[in-house]
This record gives structure tokens, sequence and C-alpha cells, in this order.
């Protein structure tokens, strides 16, 4: 079956780093954009950033732009954010997204990993 699993959060002070994996299965990863998203609490669930189908291109929404890099490895299955100069307001669940560019367009989600950043 499908899967996601992301993985790496954690509690970090702010300016501090994390590295989130995501693991995928059940599915032709390299078929797939793939994306990380984030919710904080009592907030609707945010795009912080995606990469295409062969990391070719990238996108950033602008509280991240400078700060975090997604990457993936398409031999590993596996989509990457490097969190850098974490701020409080980063403080969320981040989640993995999976999104099929052609039709039928399937999307899957990760459960979820918690980040918080302390001042």
């Amino acid at each position: 079956q499908v899967q996601l699993v992301e993985s790496g959060g954690g509690s970090v002070q702010a300016g501090g780093s994390l590295r989130l994996p995501c693991a995928a299965s059940g599915f032709t990863f390299s078929r797939y954009v793939m994306g990380w998203f984030r919710q904080a609490p009592g907030k609707e669930r945010e795009f912080v950033a995606s990469i295409g189908r062969s990391a070719g291109s990238t996108l950033y929404a602008d509280s991240v732009k400078g700060r975090f890099t997604i990457s993936r490895d398409n031999t590993k299955n596996t989509v990457y954010v490097q969190m850098n100069s974490l701020k409080p307001e980063d403080t969320a669940v981040y989640y993995c997204n999976a999104e099929e560019n052609a039709p039928p367009r399937r999307s899957y989600w990760g459960q979820g990993t918690q980040v918080t950043v302390f001042s």
C-alpha cells in the first residue's frame, strides 16, 4: 500500500536547523511531484516547498525562501527538506505530499512530524 513516512522532527532553538526526510513506498516515486506542507495550531495547512519529478524545478513559500531547501533522491524514494535559521513561527506539524502531475492526478499524504522552535 502507499506510504509516506516523515521523520526528523523535534524541538530546536531558534536559529537552529533540522532535516526532515520523507520515505515513500507503494507508488512510482519518480512520477510524482513531491512537496512539504505544514499546519500550525489553529491555522490551515499551508504550502512550504515542492520539487519536480527529476528535481529540476523547485518552489518555495515566501516565508521559507532562502532558509529551507527541498531535495529528492529518486534512487531512495525519499524527499527531504533542510530547514535552517529556524524561527518560532516555523513551529508546526510538517506533512509530506506526493502529487501525480498527469491524469488521474493521484495525491497522497504522510502522517506528519512535529517541529517545535523555541526562542
